[in-house]
């Protein structure tokens, strides 16, 4: 204990001694049993659980800083009980220095130094603080309260609070970095465009996918209900997608296209909607349907609200040119795009997100999932625009998305005229064991392992072995390369959401 606050061992036990009979001479009274509960209550961080899971309940700030105050807490009282009672050894203060109906029973069995009580009260105060600082500034009362009641009831000598409580500000520096707040994202925003308003079908051709993963036998009746006057075209499972969309867009009358599938058969109709000038119904109808979800008509309800009025706006389309198959035999695809397109990992990691969202929202979700992801698997070696990565995920949006890490879920502008690209690599010295402190701290976004860029126009070769695109959701194997090429404004689309100019 040299040297602290400038004291040598003698200095400090005076000192604490003579706190602690200061502390002893207080009469006995009701405060004895209130700082005896409120240190027991502090245990194990029972209270600061409690108070965390009461301010979770409430989204932004409070949530936020609950996070921050756990994640706080848990490096002081890993530091505390880890390190420094293991360097600093110290026997608890003797019964006889307080009155027995103060002192606490059983005393605890671990180093008096520091206070781990103090550590974990301040650092939850602090590190939540930094968040809101009205929250923090309600929690130091409570967080001095538990720091004393281990002096009142002889838990602690008054330095060990003070050690301890200075750790727990420590610890709480060290995280303000993680899980931060993440920027402000811009409100949707549309570019209107000219669409005919349909309200009975007549001029809608609407090609259903019975592949799709909410079809049923009575799909198309029940589009008809709605639309009387349109031409429903059902796409067999044997059937060209791309063929059977235009086909539907090609027939006589033929006004605006529709489309009932998920973000694959979407994209086919898309192509085949620009390809012959005509407007897009997006339809809710597949297991996923992203592209509906950002222009608001993720319900039948909203699209048809959409379709009816003539609301409509101008979108970005990607395209893809995809070389695949053998050098001696290749073969070319051309795609459109209309959300992501991803090699590596993202699959797999999308996949086990949404299995553990609904039970434990995304953001958990989302972190579990990454962890099992990035610890099994190994990375890929490709060219990307040139240049040669080893990484475990190589992302691209069309358009912005957010939050701007390995994760992202939401995209408000449709026409911003980028690709979003994130590559998640593993060149890096100790890529993996990066990647996950990051994953846990919430700092995925300015990791050295993240590389978040935006472009026009992208293109990524196979090193050796094939890759496996995946394109809206639909994977492509065998992949020899592959060129990315934004088209602005290039497809009309019904949407829900207000539009701007």
């Amino acid at each position: 204990m040299r040297g602290f606050l400038g004291m040598g061992p003698q200095q400090v036990a005076t000192f604490d001694q003579f706190l602690v009979r200061a502390v002893s001479r207080q009469p006995q009274g009701s405060h004895d049993v209130f700082f005896r509960r409120l240190s027991s209550s502090a245990t194990k961080s029972k209270l600061w659980f409690g108070i965390a899971g009461a301010m979770a309940t409430i989204p932004g700030k409070p949530r936020r800083a609950a996070v921050h105050g756990l994640l706080s807490l848990a490096v002081a009282s890993g530091v505390t009980n880890l390190v420094f009672k293991t360097l600093l050894p110290r026997r608890r203060p003797h019964p006889d220095i307080l009155p027995a109906f103060r002192f606490v029973n059983p005393q605890p069995s671990s180093s008096s130094m520091p206070s781990g009580h103090s550590a974990s009260a301040v650092a939850f105060a602090v590190g939540a603080g930094m968040v809101s600082p009205a929250l923090g500034a309600a929690l130091v009362p409570v967080a001095a309260g538990v720091a004393y009641s281990r002096v009142h009831t002889g838990a602690h000598w008054p330095t060990d609070v003070v050690l301890g409580s200075a750790i727990g500000v420590g610890a709480a520096l060290l995280t303000r970095s993680w899980w931060p707040a993440r920027p402000a994202e811009p409100s949707p925003r549309r570019t209107p465009a000219e669409a005919p308003a349909i309200a009975d079908g007549e001029g809608l051709a609407i090609a259903v996918n019975v592949l799709g993963g909410s079809y049923t036998p009575e799909t198309s009746e029940l589009l008809l209900k709605i639309f009387p006057k349109a031409y429903i075209h059902e796409i067999g499972e044997d059937k060209d997608v791309a063929a059977e969309m235009d086909a539907a867009a090609t027939r006589t009358g033929t006004v605006a296209l529709g489309v009932w599938g998920g973000d694959g058969t979407v994209g086919a109709a898309a192509a085949a909607a620009v390809e012959h000038s005509l407007p897009l119904l997006v339809l809710p109808g597949g297991t996923l349907n992203h592209f509906a979800r950002d222009l608001g008509t993720s319900s039948i309800d909203d699209a048809i609200d959409a379709v009816t009025h003539g609301h409509a706006a101008s979108v970005d389309l990607g395209h893809v040119v995809v070389q695949r198959g053998l050098p001696d035999s290749p073969e070319t695809l051309e795609l459109a795009m209309l959300n992501t397109a991803s090699i590596g990992l993202y699959p797999n990691l999308v996949r086990r997100r949404e299995r553990l969202e609904l039970a434990l929202g995304k953001p958990l979700a989302g972190v579990l999932a990454s962890l099992r992801t990035f610890a099994t698997s190994s990375p890929t070696t490709l060219l990307v625009d040139g240049v040669k990565h080893t990484l475990w995920i190589l992302y691209m949006g069309r358009g912005r998305f957010y939050p701007s890490d390995h994760a992202p879920l939401r995209r408000p502008v449709l026409d911003d005229g980028v690709f979003d690209l994130r590559m998640i690599t593993a060149d890096e010295p100790f890529a993996r064991a990066r990647l996950l402190w990051s994953v846990l701290t919430g700092t995925v976004a300015s990791s050295k392992v993240t590389h978040l860029t935006e472009a026009t126009r992208v293109v990524v070769e196979a090193i050796g072995e094939p890759l496996v695109l995946a394109v809206d959701g639909e994977p492509k194997p065998g992949v020899r390369s592959a060129e990315f090429i934004v088209r602005p404004q290039q497809l009309t689309v019904y949407s829900a959401l207000p539009v701007a100019g």
